[in-house]
């Protein structure tokens, strides 16, 4: 299924012909500023220099690699939703959350793509090879750790009840996901985090984590994740006609989508076309996505980008 959306209103015939000025115009950073009692810092910072960012650790960096010579103690088992798992702590102390089995290679490569144009993401990490202490079910298979130990939680938040509903920055997420093709957009995904130790920066972070339903194709009731041939049979863009664009989005939680412009497309694509080949190529690496796999997935994703950004100077025509 599709899903159509009215675009931005303005784009004549005669703006069409300047391509470069409509699509900077449409897809300049707007000002962070506070939303109804929150920063947008709470949701999204300006990334800077995204091309310097490292998308092989990605958010924590190197010192919050989980160490696979470690004997994990788990504490806990996890047996709600689509993957399973444990909440473990490593030797050190540090707490983690694992998760297995296929949403666990996809989930590192979105956050850290998420991450990488500003968006807040926990510390996340694909771990090949694991021992959990005692043995057991679980032990040696890959998993994907997240820390915990690094913040408190203070519940959920809803995509339709925020304090950033209506702003580029909100629905520059949604896209970016779509982008991602990532259709499980429920929000007991969303978490509000408070980070220790922070002496500055905002008190609290509006994460959208669990995002391995991942690098699939969306599709109802459920779509798939972590299948190349899926992914790559998908586009960003299914047409635009009459001033509205109809993505080619499959899921659940359509209307999430109402009130996307063109120019909100043209921003985050924009802000991920600043990722250069090296932390694309980090990102998949991270999750050890085999190299001729990541080739494939780069390429779609890069074209899928290519068609946003196109699509802000196309108006209302295909």
């Amino acid at each position: 299924m599709r899903y159509q959306l009215a675009s931005r209103r303005g784009l004549t015939a005669a703006g069409v012909l300047f391509v470069a000025p409509v699509l900077w115009a449409l897809a300049q950073e707007p000002p962070v500023r506070k939303v109804s009692e929150a920063p947008m810092s709470e949701l999204w910072i300006q990334p800077g220099n995204i091309a310097r960012r490292d998308l092989f650790h990605g958010a924590g960096g190197p010192k919050h690699v989980p160490l696979a010579e470690d004997e994990f103690t788990v504490t806990e088992y996890d047996t709600t939703g689509y993957s399973a798992g444990y909440e473990v702590r490593d030797e050190s102390g540090r707490k983690w959350d694992v998760k297995l089995g296929n949403e666990a290679q996809p989930e590192v490569v979105t956050s850290r793509v998420l991450w990488a144009i500003g968006y807040h993401q926990p510390v996340v990490h694909f771990v090949p090879r694991w021992k959990k202490k005692g043995g057991g079910p679980g032990e040696g298979t890959s998993a994907r750790f997240r820390l915990q130990s690094d913040h408190e939680t203070d519940g959920e938040w809803s995509w339709r009840d925020n304090p950033f509903v209506g702003t580029r920055q909100l629905k520059g997420l949604l896209v970016a996901n779509l982008i991602l093709n990532n259709w499980d957009l429920k929000d007991n995904n969303n978490r509000i985090y408070k980070p220790e130790s922070r002496a500055t920066g905002p008190r609290r972070w509006f994460v959208m984590q669990d995002v391995g339903a991942s690098l699939g194709r969306s599709a109802w009731p459920v779509g798939n994740r972590n299948d190349v041939e899926s992914f790559e049979a998908q586009n960003l863009i299914a047409s635009i006609e009459d001033g509205a664009v109809t993505f080619d989005y499959g899921g659940r939680h359509r209307d999430l989508l109402e009130g996307i412009t063109m120019g909100d497309v043209a921003w985050v694509c924009e802000l991920l076309n600043r990722i250069t080949d090296k932390q694309w190529a980090d990102a998949f690496r991270a999750a050890t996505f085999a190299p001729d796999v990541a080739e494939r997935y780069i390429a779609k994703i890069k074209s899928k980008i290519a068609e946003g950004r196109s699509a802000a100077t196309r108006g209302g025509r295909r």
